[in-house]
């Protein structure tokens, strides 16, 4: 008896130390396999679409489910990455020429402020008493911003051999996860110590927790910023396709979201006698950008991921500390996947 249950432990232990190993090797290519992951959840029920409509035949519903999201989700991303990485270069170049003067934009909307010594006060207590030492740092942060995004364009160059790896091993692994994931699903839930409702429980609330929190966050995120982008160019405003994306980040914050863009835009046309541009985003911002939110997310997340603001904001800015880009998805999946859990945990009973 006790020579089984000092196998069974010195097992368990070498299951662990195996695993952690193979975690450890994969750590190299985790945004590969994550996005793979998730794709391959997201396009699963075309995947059984295809698959009945084929006759049962796995590979070519594979890679027709393959190509379909290709197309849908992975070459559009590629595409405005590389736009960004252009404008941003650009936006660099007149920065540092002085044919992009941010800092003066800044101080002639100050001017245009009604003066009192509250504000005053104010802008002194965070070093922007002086004109010429607001302009300074404002042109030099912005010159910072715009030279990072320059510097990311020369190190994507250096990169790509390592970028094309990552791509490849995504779209391999992701071929494999449509075309085997209901095998590999089923393996796991075998592998899981739960009985079979909870593990039919936890995966169906895995499953539409992910494709909910996907679909919630980005398509909300990529709609604002792409409205946020087009209203900006139809104005005539410089850098709308960089504004649009940041719309697209920023939309993912509760409450403020893509509004930290265009409404500091819309005062500053307001104040300057732009009055018509400036009433146009305004009513634009909040009856089109605003409602995208209130119209679409509950259309695309219902009630399987029902979290409080607080919880969001925190695990987007979370992920992004941890995980840089990818976390915009992985911070609010873990918080709502840890919700969804500990519901099961405490409501068992509940279907």
């Amino acid at each position: 008896m006790d020579n089984s249950r000092l196998e069974q432990k010195v097992f368990l232990a070498l299951l662990v130390v195996v695993s952690l190993a193979f975690g450890w090797i994969l750590l190299p290519f985790y945004g590969a396999v994550f996005w793979a992951v998730i794709l391959a959840i997201i396009f699963a029920p075309l995947q059984r679409y295809l698959y009945r409509r084929f006759n049962q035949r796995r590979n070519l519903t594979a890679l027709i489910t393959l190509l379909v999201s290709l197309l849908v989700a992975v070459l559009p991303v590629i595409l405005i990455a590389g736009m960004l990485v252009q404008e941003g270069a650009i936006l660099y170049k007149q920065i540092e020429s002085g044919e992009l003067d941010i800092g003066s934009w800044v101080v002639n909307f100050r001017e245009l402020l009604p003066q009192s010594i509250q504000l005053q006060l104010q802008l002194q207590r965070f070093g922007f008493g002086d004109l010429d030492s607001m302009r300074e740092r404002l042109a030099s942060g912005a010159l910072e911003g715009s030279q990072f995004l320059a510097t990311k364009a020369f190190s994507f160059g250096q990169g790509t051999f390592q970028f094309l790896v990552s791509f490849f091993v995504m779209l391999y692994l992701l071929f494999f996860l449509i075309r085997d994931g209901r095998d590999l699903v089923a393996r796991i839930r075998k592998a899981i110590p739960l009985s079979d409702a909870q593990k039919r429980r936890l995966f169906s609330k895995f499953t539409r927790v992910v494709r909910a929190t996907v679909k919630g966050n980005i398509v909300v995120a990529v709609t604002q910023g792409a409205l946020g982008g087009i209203i900006f160019a139809v104005l005539g405003i410089s850098g709308a396709l960089l504004w649009g994306v940041l719309m697209a980040f920023l939309s993912l914050l509760p409450a403020v979201g893509a509004g930290l863009i265009w409404t500091p835009v819309a005062i500053y046309f307001l104040m300057t006698g732009a009055i018509w541009q400036g009433v146009i985003l305004t009513l634009y911002g909040v009856l089109v950008i605003g409602l995208v939110d209130n119209i679409l997310r509950p259309i695309l997340v219902g009630k399987d991921t029902k979290m409080p603001d607080y919880v969001v904001l925190i695990s987007t800015l979370g992920g992004l500390a941890l995980f840089g880009l990818n976390g915009f998805v992985i911070g609010p999946l873990v918080a709502a996947l840890f919700i969804s859990t500990w519901g099961l945990f405490t409501s068992p009973d509940e279907p």
